[in-house]
């Protein structure tokens, strides 16, 4: 069984309701789990939430809402591992077989079917525990600068301050779009990645970072 889990606590500060703030007429999360069901790669869809607000929500777009997840493990300092060790410990409880995890993040609404089917495909043929997308930093982050207290700007590695940036390595950073992991099969325990395209993705923290959002779709939208 290939199961997909997408988490969606109530208590986001930065943006408030963020995992259901209206996106084009929809709760935002509607898109990670419309495009999880159309890619019909998955057995069944969850969301992982505390929320009654937002199960119902997730429901209405064709979700299965299995518990409500507990607050201990839905604050500021909750991570993914206790999400997903959460939800693996309910399916052993009730006998449910997963043979691979795709974790899917809700304010995701760039996510391509490909993209799922990408990393699926990769999972497999590389024998792989993990595969996450990624992109690559713009700008070389071995430049990266820092300022002081009185906003005086200094290299945050002055060894390279004199490099040229094409002289300097090239970095990634996580997409935050889904991870998959294989729950099953003997693996080199290795992380696997897939690059994504500037645009194909975008990680939204604050509010100025949903309104980018919002451009890059509707450009989206607009080229097709």
């Amino acid at each position: 069984m290939n199961y997909c889990l997408i988490p969606a606590r109530s208590g986001s500060k930065r943006i408030k309701n963020k995992n259901i703030k209206n996106f084009f007429g929809k709760p935002v999360i509607s898109y990670s789990i419309k495009t999880a069901l159309r890619s019909k790669l998955f057995d069944k869809v969850f969301v992982s939430t505390d929320s009654k607000k937002i199960a119902d929500i997730s429901k209405k777009f064709g979700a299965e809402i299995p518990f409500l997840r507990p607050k201990k493990i839905s604050d500021d300092y909750a991570t993914d591992s206790d999400v997903i060790n959460h939800f693996l410990k309910y399916l052993k409880k009730n006998k449910m077989i997963i043979n691979s995890l795709c974790y899917i993040y809700p304010v995701n609404p760039l996510l391509q079917i490909s993209t799922l089917k990408k990393c699926k495909k990769l999972l497999e043929e590389s024998n792989s525990k993990k595969v996450i997308n990624v992109g690559r930093f713009s700008y070389p982050i071995d430049r990266a600068l820092k300022l002081d207290k009185n906003r005086f700007v200094n290299f945050r590695n002055k060894k390279y301050k004199k490099k040229r940036s094409q002289d300097l390595g090239t970095y990634y950073h996580d997409a935050a779009q889904c991870y998959w992991i294989n729950l099953k099969k003997k693996t080199n325990n290795k992380t696997k990645a897939l690059v994504l395209k500037k645009f194909q993705f975008l990680d939204v923290d604050d509010i100025e970072d949903f309104t980018n959002l919002e451009k890059i779709y509707q450009s989206k939208l607009h080229a097709q």
